[in-house]
């Protein structure tokens, strides 16, 4: 449960690798996007 561990956000930083727990910054912004890009649509119905 450190480095070596790649489920670990520590272990992703160290193996330089994205996932659940260390999502990449891009997908992040992304998906911020679409959820408000939802939520005005819906706001105007």
């Amino acid at each position: 449960m450190g480095k070596g561990d790649k489920r670990t956000k520590r272990g992703k930083i160290f193996k330089g690798s994205f996932g659940n727990s260390r999502p990449n910054p891009k997908k992040v912004k992304k998906m911020k996007a679409l959820k408000k890009a939802e939520k005005k649509s819906k706001e105007k119905e």
